[in-house]
């Protein structure tokens, strides 16, 4: 039997074809090399990294407390302890870096999918404009292409978190998605989605996968998997909500022997 870890290429694209498998690909997000463990072992054949449960792993903040050495460390890390598995990388909004140094330090890493997001944090948190977020996603397609590898971008924009403003919400949101798919995103990221009446307006004039954040326990606020199946949604991931959700667990568990 061959035992050869799979290179990055086919990793993408192992990664790339879960997106269109048919069904809604739940990628769970993991924090460290035993979180990755364990979730692999549960049977889920790709993973994501979240920026926020990594930073709270590391003892930093979000929002690009981290450098970008210290969110590269913490991805070599858990690319190593599952090599056989696909793994997608929140990368905020870029840590600053050109889009051909973030692709070639995200590949070096180990990761095969990153998330990137129209927040730019180092710059006080302004928003990059419609055609700014696509250019640097384009870009960052433009390297990943250069390096044979079908590096699976999910462009991520904070329009529902910054609603008030915006006139029309959902029209922001699809005007920039939009320019992402177009610009070489192979799914996008409305993160904040308020219900399943503005995921339905969002899903209709899309073109490829969508993500939407999730509670394991709870679901999202479009509803269940199920409800988000029925869709056509292609793609769940839990950013914090996971390790968040473990935390009770945590103290239930060790408070008896206080």
């Amino acid at each position: 039997m061959d035992t050869a870890t799979p290179s990055l290429a086919t990793l993408a694209t192992r990664l790339l074809d879960l997106h269109h498998a048919g069904t809604t690909l739940v990628l769970p997000n993991v924090w460290d090399a035993w979180s990755a463990t364990v979730v692999a072992g549960a049977g889920f054949g790709a993973l994501s990294i979240g920026s926020h449960p990594l930073a709270d792993s590391r003892g930093q903040g979000d929002k690009e407390d981290m450098t970008i050495d210290d969110a590269l460390d913490g991805v070599r890390r858990i690319c190593a302890a599952v090599p056989d598995v696909p793994v997608t990388a929140d990368m905020e909004s870029g840590y600053g870096v050109a889009p051909a140094e973030l692709v070639e330090r995200l590949l070096e890493a180990g990761a095969v999918g990153l998330n990137v997001e129209d927040t730019v944090h180092s710059e006080s948190g302004r928003m990059r404009s419609a055609s700014e977020h696509a250019d640097y996603v384009g870009a960052i397609r433009q390297a990943a292409d250069a390096a044979g590898v079908d590096l699976v971008v999910n462009a991520r924009t904070d329009v529902f978190l910054k609603r008030d403003q915006f006139e029309d919400p959902v029209a922001e949101a699809i005007t920039r998605l939009r320019a992402c798919e177009e610009a070489g995103a192979r799914c996008v990221y409305p993160v904040g989605v308020p219900d399943a009446a503005s995921l339905q307006a969002l899903l209709e004039p899309l073109d490829g996968p969508v993500n939407v954040i999730a509670n394991p326990r709870t679901g999202s606020a479009a509803g269940s998997l199920e409800d988000l199946r029925v869709m056509g949604v292609h793609r769940v991931t839990f950013g914090p909500k996971l390790m968040q959700e473990l935390a009770p667990d945590l103290v239930a568990l060790v408070a008896p022997w206080k």
